[in-house]
């Protein structure tokens, strides 16, 4: 009968640890690596624009256009393709969306 109920236990929790992060929400957190990697040139509140770098503020891209340019890097910027992980080049866009 214990081994009946460990293995209901086990299989439910495999369910929920499965189940449980099936949104797109980067796991990553775009603050902190923003603050470590970027904050440098574009301010605390994405308007500094220090070396060239952009007003993220007044920034028109998208949220994909943002990872595409953190991803490859464009002018001045470096790219952070060997740098950073895809999840947190997809939190760092997000986060910079929110200076708007």
């Amino acid at each position: 009968m214990t081994k009946i109920k460990f293995f209901f236990a086990f299989a439910i929790l495999t369910l929920i640890f499965a189940c449980g992060q099936s949104d797109n929400t980067p796991k990553a957190d775009g603050a902190a690596v923003f603050k470590t990697n970027c904050q440098l040139c574009h301010g605390a509140d994405g308007k500094l624009g220090l070396n060239g770098a952009k007003d993220l503020s007044a920034s028109p891209l998208t949220e994909e256009e943002r990872v595409q340019v953190i991803t490859k890097g464009r002018n001045l910027m470096l790219a952070y393709e060997n740098t950073l992980t895809a999840d947190e080049i997809a939190a760092v866009a997000k986060y910079t969306t929110t200076f708007k």
